[in-house]
């Protein structure tokens, strides 16, 4: 409610605006103007007293939302200096002045000519002068004073966050806090009560109750069941002034909604239930559905079910439904009419989560009584076995019997069974059954490395009733017999080197055979060759369903022969025992020292010879390098004639050559050869001539006497004797010649004009592991050796 006029409807405001009327001056706030003494007057000198305020300000007051026909009045404005006579002007300045509030210039009353609102603006700062109208001067100096906007209750209180929507769980104490609402008012609560609120409830009693003060909502109630009312609407008031009479309300809806908790066991409907199952019914099939009631929801009406005894606890089962809360009763065993016509299962339904505090509610649990009545069908005929397996060997004729299905009416009329095989794959034309008996047998020859086993569908029906067909699997095994000879198990490329060593393995080979390992488990290898006995390789049996083919001689040339056939004799351990026989290729390589292939292919006649591309040019380049020392030799030897020993330093070889035709004695000046002539002349000890000894040399005694049976062999022997312990001789050979030729050599002749034809045992294996410069001159004589021999 708005005050539109200043006739004071209220009686604040009567009072209001007698206080305003009688008292305007002194209350509403006044400036009295008094004449400053201390002032400087124009035109007067200086005199000194007492200061006295020209200017006395007090606040002014304007009551907001005045809406009388003429303008409210505010205040006065007053000077000393005024002797009423209209001297003096007064002016008005600052917030308002002009538009909000007008000043009379002459007696200094303020109005107001608006409708003022405090929730706006509460207070407005304003300046006043008084200045003498005929000089426009200031007789008094600027003051300032303040108007302000008196609250009147004209907002009444609101719910700025309404409506409310809260929860409280059901059976809660008396008193439980639900919420706490909270209403504002926009009038000034420093002034009187307008803004002072207190709360009350319009709706919602006597279930929740509310704090006049603290507007804090509480239960009123014991025990308030969600069951039985669930969502509650509850008015909050408001009302400013202290619940007054006169004071403005504002009110806001708090929506209750009581949440579930677990105080409601679960209850079946009825105690005895009755189901109809036929025996037809399929094994792990749902067969029947049960469900116990609960008032409570979500979480808190969550239940198991469990069959807890009766007859058919083995029978069947039950499991629970977690969307519908449902027991599903479902088949474990098949059921059979002609053995028991009924059971009876108790049931039990619990709650999973329990809540203690209402465990005095409880049990939450119940129980109840299924009984099932299993119902008469004609059934199809049943296999005494849920399969068969069966064996043949794959020689069988056709029509040999494999065996036998029996199969029987399960109902009490016991009519009589048909048998047949459903021919939907090819596997099921390979067999033929007896309608009668049951009796399988063959109806085509079998290949067990084709196909070892057979699958196919027996299927049985009633004469009476050929509709009801039942089926069962039938494995055949088809049994292996000794039909397949073992053979090799891949081509092997064997290589034998060349220079191969007599009893080296050169390869290890492996056989198979199609039949089982009843029929080719054990192995034999031999070689295919007769009485002969093979002079390159041979045949060695490991016993383990390998053989190693080993070398027995000594090297292998691929220019004499570069392929060998080896045939081999390879026999199973089968009854009766198989045989097969293949022949295996062996090429020769030329390969490194350590048996690494370097090539198999034969080459031209240089290579045959030894010498490959490479070999030739580092032939070449020792030829040009030789001819360049011959030619510098000569050349240094036309400049200057080098002695025979350069220095005692020199450990170099020296070879004492002679390039004249025959100087006579000169030719043995450097020599004594009169030993050889004179062999008695070996008593006397003289010094080499060709080197100069720094030691002399032990002396060695011997007799006289045996100096004339000496020969020359033993005299030239015991001057090598002595040259290979003589301290003194430098570390070098001395060429020297006798002219005696000796006896006969054991070795016969060196020469080498025959020696391509003569025959030698020597054995040149050995140059092979000289290294790789010697391996052509070792291959060379090698081919030599194997053309010799062949």
């Amino acid at each position: 409610m708005r005050i539109t006029s200043t006739s004071c409807i209220c009686p604040v405001l009567v009072c209001l605006c007698f206080v305003q009327r009688c008292y305007g001056a002194a209350h509403h706030g006044s400036i009295k103007v008094t004449r400053n003494q201390t002032k400087h007057i124009e035109g007067e000198t200086e005199v000194h007293h007492r200061p006295k305020r020209g200017w006395v300000w007090n606040q002014f007051f304007v009551l907001e939302e005045h809406m009388g026909p003429d303008p409210q009045y505010v205040g006065k404005l007053h000077s000393n200096s005024d002797k009423g006579d209209g001297s003096v002007k007064y002016i008005l300045t600052g917030e308002g002045a002009g538009t909000i509030f007008i000043i009379d210039d002459t007696t200094g009353d303020i109005h107001s000519t608006k409708s003022l609102d405090r929730e706006q603006k509460t207070h407005y700062v304003l300046h006043a002068q008084a200045i003498d109208r005929r000089t426009n001067k200031p007789l008094e100096p600027e003051s300032e004073f303040i108007i302000k906007v008196q609250d009147i209750n004209d907002n009444a209180p609101k719910f700025t966050d309404g409506p409310y929507i809260v929860t409280v769980p059901e059976m809660s104490e008396m008193g439980t806090s639900v919420l706490q609402v909270t209403a504002t008012d926009a009038d000034d609560p420093t002034y009187g009560n307008s803004a002072r609120v207190v709360y009350s409830i319009l709706q919602g009693q006597p279930y929740f109750s509310v704090d006049p003060k603290t507007g804090v909502i509480r239960t009123a109630l014991h025990n308030m069941d969600r069951e039985a009312r669930e969502h509650y609407s509850v008015v909050i008031q408001a009302k400013d002034m202290a619940g007054q009479v006169g004071g403005l309300s504002g009110s806001t809806t708090v929506n209750i909604t009581l949440t579930d908790v677990n105080d409601n066991p679960p209850r079946f409907p009825q105690k005895h239930y009755q189901l109809y199952v036929p025996e037809s019914a399929q094994v792990g099939s749902a067969v029947g559905k049960i469900k116990a009631n609960d008032a409570d929801t979500g979480s808190n009406a969550d239940m198991k079910y469990t069959i807890i005894n009766g007859d058919g606890s083995g029978v069947f089962s039950i499991s629970t439904d977690k969307e519908t809360r449902e027991g599903i009763l479902s088949l474990k065993k098949p059921l059979n009419y002609e053995k028991k016509k009924s059971y009876t299962l108790n049931i039990e339904g619990a709650n999973t989560h329990l809540d203690f505090r209402f465990s005095h509610l409880g049990p939450f649990k119940d129980v109840t009584m299924l009984k099932i009545i299993v119902g008469d069908v004609d059934e199809p005929p049943l296999f005494t076995m849920p399969s068969y397996v069966m064996e043949v060997y794959e020689n069988a004729k056709i029509g040999t019997a494999v065996g036998t299905v029996t199969a029987q009416d399960p109902d009490t009329a016991n009519s009589l069974v048909r048998y047949f095989i459903d021919h939907n794959t090819e596997e099921d034309r390979y067999f033929t059954i007896d309608a009668s008996t049951g009796t399988i047998k063959t109806a085509k020859i079998f290949d067990r490395e084709e196909t070892p086993r057979y699958n196919i569908t027996v299927a049985a029906s009633e004469i009476d009733n050929p509709g009801l067909v039942s089926r069962v699997p039938v494995g055949v095994r088809i049994l292996d017999v000794n039909d397949n000879p073992p053979e090799l198990a891949r081509e092997y490329e064997i290589i034998v080197c060349e220079n191969a060593k007599p009893g080296q393995v050169i390869q290890t080979i492996s056989a198979t055979d199609k039949d089982n390992t009843a029929n080719g488990a054990r192995f034999h290898f031999s070689l295919d060759e007769g009485p002969s006995l093979n002079p390159n390789f041979t045949l060695r049996d490991n016993e383990d369903n390998t053989a190693s083919i080993l070398t027995r001689r000594r090297r292998y040339s691929r220019t004499t022969q570069d392929v060998y056939y080896l045939p081999v004799l390879i026999s199973d351990g089968g009854t009766p025992p198989l045989s097969s026989s293949t022949t295996v290729t062996i090429r020769v390589c030329a390969c490194e020292r350590d048996g690494r292939v370097r090539t198999c292919h034969a080459e031209a006649f240089l290579s045959s010879a030894g010498l490959s591309t490479g070999a030739l040019i580092a032939i070449l380049l020792c030829v040009v390098i030789l001819l360049a020392i011959v030619v510098l030799f000569i050349t240094l030897r036309r400049s200057k004639k080098e002695p025979l020993i350069i220095s005692e330093e020199d450990v170099r070889e020296n070879v004492v050559t002679y390039d004249d035709e025959g100087g006579g004695e000169e030719d043995t000046e450097a020599f004594d050869i009169t030993a050889l002539r004179n062999p008695s002349a070996a008593e006397e000890l003289k010094y080499r001539r060709d080197i100069r000894p720094e030691v002399k040399p032990v002396p060695r005694h011997q007799p006289s006497s045996s100096l004339d049976s000496i020969d020359v062999q033993e005299f030239i022997k015991q001057r090598l004797a002595e040259a290979d312990l003589d301290p003194s001789v430098p570390p070098y050979d001395s060429l020297q010649t006798y002219a005696y030729e000796g006896h006969r050599s054991e070795a016969g002749s060196i020469s080498s004009l025959d020696s391509v034809t003569t025959h030698s045992d020597q054995d040149y294996n050995y140059l092979g592991d000289w290294g790789p410069e010697f391996k052509q001159l070792a291959e060379l004589y090698g081919e030599i050796e194997s053309e010799r021999t062949t």
